[in-house]
């Protein structure tokens, strides 16, 4: 991608928004992180994608405290071992097309690097 597609990209992002945003293009999909959540689009139903985040989390040692689910999103409210908070929203966009939010830490420090790690091993599981 050249420097000018990433910045309408991230016009974009911000002009939809309304607020500071931040498209990550890698190669297993865009990313959006806005206000310490990384956000993405994944190509799946719900429950196979709850079923990929339980796992992922699982898989990371990361210890499922509370769920709340209406039918369209499901929060997840976990812990890291070291007592870190970890929360990942799951929500169906359309038919076969749900976006995975995930924020890990306190508020005002958000951890990118170990939300990104829980991302790699949700997609892992689920594409």
């Amino acid at each position: 991608m050249n420097r000018r597609n990433i910045a309408a990209l991230l016009a974009l992002a911000l002009w939809t928004s309304g607020c500071a945003a931040l498209l990550v293009g890698t190669g297993a999909g865009v990313y959006s992180y806005i206000e310490g959540e990384l956000r993405r689009a994944y190509p799946a139903d719900l429950a196979p994608a709850l079923e990929a985040v339980r796992q992922a989390l699982d898989g990371l040692k990361i210890r499922i405290e509370s769920t709340d689910a209406d039918g369209v999103t499901t929060l997840l409210k976990a812990k890291r071992s070291d007592g870190t908070p970890v929360t990942v929203k799951v929500s169906r966009l359309s038919p076969g097309v749900v976006e995975i939010g995930v924020r890990s830490g306190f508020v005002g420090l958000w951890d990118r690097r170990f939300s990104e790690l829980i991302h790699a091993t949700i997609s892992q599981r689920l594409l």
